[in-house]
């Protein structure tokens, strides 16, 4: 009778390809402070310097890894009989994910996260061959290493906290990814059109970025607040590879327009000499 109420219990629980909500949402999380570390460590090794690889304005999340494991895990299960078949359902899922949060960061945003056009193979300079491949072998390595250890944790946590305590965790740190988002978004839009109009910035529709410039700044209490919460220091040190397209397809980078503050935390003396256009800048 027992086992009968738990199954019952089982198939009330509302899933999503067979995962809950609430581990979906702990997926989400954990990958995004993974992300932001495994970015943290790939910045320092490859550019000599500790800068924020955050996706949000507080927090140590890169949203692009939680939303991209998320995704993978979801969909790649259906690959998992062999290391092939996830190869190139990983290929090709990762792609589509990194396609589609470069175009909404272009569309939504005018900005670029990333730019791919120098390298060989790429589709509109969001994604490339070479990356694509990387997306490959990490499915391998996600579904085959890291997700049943993320399991384990999330499984361990439930032994030694309670499963309402959890709930509460997660939704807590939810919430608050979902405000740092819409705050991030708001930041963004003022930060770059405050520097299109102060620099003069030659980009597509800047008569639209001179007249949003005026509507905001115009009034005083929230340009006060940008200024003292989203002021230049903050923004570009919170996203130092911030960059957009001039009318000519050019690169502007807005660490470039923000005089000398410095896009990073330190500076290691590795001796490195890098071109932040090279394949690896983001």
């Amino acid at each position: 009778m027992e086992k009968v109420k738990e199954q019952t219990k089982q198939k009330k629980r509302l899933t999503i390809f067979g995962y809950t909500i609430w581990r979906i949402l702990a997926y989400f999380i954990i990958y995004s402070v993974l992300g932001y570390i495994i970015e943290t460590i790939f910045g320092i090794v490859t550019k000599g310097t500790w800068e924020s690889r955050q996706s949000f304005l507080y927090g140590p999340f890169c949203g692009i890894y939680g939303l991209g494991a998320v995704i993978m895990i979801l969909s790649l299960q259906y690959f998992n009989q062999n290391s092939n078949r996830l190869f190139w359902g990983g290929f090709v899922v990762g792609s589509i994910i990194e396609y589609v949060v470069s175009w909404i960061g272009e569309v939504a945003l005018n900005v670029k996260w990333w730019d791919y056009s120098n390298m060989p193979l790429n589709l509109n300079g969001r994604i490339c061959v070479f990356f694509s491949i990387f997306w490959g072998l990490l499915a391998i390595y996600l579904m085959s290493y890291i997700n049943p250890r993320v399991d384990r944790l999330i499984n361990w946590l439930k032994s030694k906290i309670s499963v309402n305590k959890l709930k509460i965790i997660t939704l807590g740190v939810t919430i608050f990814l979902f405000i740092d988002f819409v705050l991030t978004g708001y930041a963004l839009e003022y930060f770059i059109v405050r520097k299109i109009h102060e620099n003069n910035l030659p980009v597509v529709n800047k008569e639209r970025a001179d007249s949003a410039y005026e509507k905001i700044y115009n009034n005083e209490k929230l340009a006060k607040f940008i200024n003292t919460y989203w002021d230049d220091r903050k923004m570009i040190r919170t996203f130092p590879n911030l960059k957009i397209k001039d009318k000519d397809g050019n690169l502007i980078y807005f660490a470039d327009q923000v005089g000398d503050i410095q896009p990073y935390y330190y500076k290691f003396n590795f001796n490195l000499k890098k071109n932040r256009d090279e394949i690896f800048e983001e």
